[in-house]
């Protein structure tokens, strides 16, 4: 097992791996609408965590010898289920064509109030 870690995504908080890497598969860690290289919250609209959630993953896939089209799973934890359709047309203006397998979770609340967390899981490219 080996981990990730890029600067150009949010420093994981010390007692997780932004990844791990086990064979040929990426685990990415739920990521945050947070800025990578000020840590600025972003704490804006569905539409812009959405975006600076899945631009975090990708970069921690990119990492780890994947790339957007490797991205097998998505788990995503939407603060609100009023938003989950806001969060579906960033989701797929990002992801284009490619439609990995995913899990969308309603939850109360997030960590700093924040609207939308997303992990994933990834293939390295062969």
């Amino acid at each position: 097992m080996r981990k990730v870690q890029t600067p150009h995504a949010p420093a994981p908080g010390g007692h997780y791996a932004q990844a791990v890497i086990f064979r040929d598969l990426i685990f990415v860690s739920g990521q945050l609408p947070i800025k990578p290289h000020t840590g600025e919250k972003v704490l804006g609209d569905i539409e812009e965590q959405a975006q600076q959630v899945i631009a975090n993953v990708l970069e921690i896939v990119q990492a780890g010898g994947g790339d957007l089209t490797t991205v097998l799973k998505c788990t995503v934890f939407i603060s609100d289920i009023s938003l989950w359709g806001r969060f579906n047309a960033v989701f797929a203006a990002q992801f284009g064509e490619h439609k990995p397998a995913r899990a969308v979770v309603p939850t109360r609340e997030l960590h700093h109030g924040f609207l939308v967390e997303m992990d994933a899981i990834a293939a390295k490219i062969s």
